[in-house]
This record gives structure tokens, C-alpha cells and sequence, in this order.
């Protein structure tokens, strides 16, 4: 069976927050480790050829997991980026955090991989201001994913409650910011996908 290298570069999402970290030293403050706490280990229990390389760190920006690329992209196959909430936290222009995504893409488009890039999931304990601002985000991900040929990775819709578009649905979060194990659960079996032959 042929292996797939992904690289991943992300924030505490694609990092598995709160109870998973790809830094042992950081995994290890954690009181009850779970490494089904990743999107990436239910993608690639779906699908065994698929081997994960991940940098993804709790509270980044954009523009900070752009810095951490290179760690990931030598030998893979297809680069996956994942990022904007912190922006959003942070209240930065959503429109440099889209551009930071799409240097991203361009980078590993350049270096002849595939490409798929994550849109921003709903954040439960934020405010009205920053629904808005995902949304937007939401949007300008979309467009830069049809600008470069990125497989879009629906993480909003995934997660998001039809009744309470600002939330993710019940359970599928434990703490507001990050999916539960349940919420990764459906990340790595639904929304994650290859829409290229490799």
C-alpha cells in the first residue's frame, strides 16, 4: 500500500488541544493524554496509507504557523493548512490572515504538492464580533482555495449547530475553543478528504 505524507501546519486545533500535543514536553503537562484528541488520527484510522507530519502550535496566528512551514514540507505529498482563530482572538484583519493561508498554499503549490486548507470552526465562548469575523474569514478561505486548486476541509460545517450558527454543536466540544474528542471525531472521518490522485 502506498504511503501519503501529509504535512499539516496549524494552531491548537490541528495540534489537538486541550488534550493532545504534538510537543512530547508539552503532551506531557497534560493530566490525561488522548491522541484520539486529533483530527489527523481519525483521518488516518480511515485511511492507513495516509502518515501525518504535524506543526501545529497552541495560540498561533497566521503569520506565526506560516514561520514553522518548512519543518513539514520536505517529502510530503500533500501540505494541509490549517489556522485564522487566533487572528480573530487577537482581532487582526481577517484579510492578512486569508493572504497569510494563501502564501501557505502557494508555497506548497510551488513545491509541487497537493493542497488542501481548513476553513475556521465556529467558536463557541466568542462574541458576536467574532462570529462575524469567521464567517468572513470563511469566505475569503473558500475563494483562495478555488484561486489556488486546494481541497476545501469544511471544518465550520462540520461542527457548527444549524440553531446556533455561532457554536458548535452539543458535545462536539468540551471547552468552547476545540473540538472534543467526538468533534475530532467527525473533523478526521467526515471533513477531511483527498480530492486528488496521488
Amino acid at each position: 500500500m502506498a504511503e501519503i505524507v501529509v504535512a499539516v501546519v496549524g494552531d491548537s486545533i490541528s495540534a489537538g488541544s486541550p488534550l493532545w500535543d504534538p510537543d512530547a514536553e508539552i503532551r506531557a503537562a497534560i493530566a490525561a493524554p488522548d491522541e484520539r484528541s486529533q483530527w489527523q488520527w481519525w483521518a488516518q484510522r480511515a485511511d492507513p496509507r495516509l502518515e501525518f507530519r504535524t506543526s501545529a502550535v497552541y495560540g498561533e496566528r497566521t503569520d506565526q504557523i506560516a514561520g514553522r512551514l518548512d519543518l513539514v514540507l520536505p517529502g510530503a505529498d500533500v501540505l494541509v493548512v490549517q489556522g485564522g482563530i487566533n487572528d480573530v482572538v487577537q482581532r487582526r484583519p481577517v484579510e492578512e490572515a486569508a493572504e497569510n493561508l494563501a502564501a501557505m498554499l502557494a508555497r506548497g503549490k510551488a513545491e509541487g504538492l497537493a493542497l488542501a486548507v481548513a476553513d475556521v470552526l465556529p467558536w463557541s465562548n466568542g462574541d458576536e464580533r467574532a462570529t462575524e469575523d469567521i464567517l468572513h474569514l470563511n469566505e475569503l478561505i473558500r475563494q483562495r482555495a478555488v484561486d489556488t486548486g486546494a481541497t476545501l476541509l469544511r471544518f465550520h460545517d462540520t461542527l457548527v449547530d444549524p440553531a446556533a450558527p455561532s457554536r458548535m454543536r452539543e458535545g462536539l466540544s468540551d471547552d468552547g475553543n476545540h473540538p472534543s474528542v467526538a468533534g475530532h471525531r467527525l473533523l478526521g472521518e467526515r471533513a477531511f478528504r483527498l480530492d486528488v490522485q496521488l
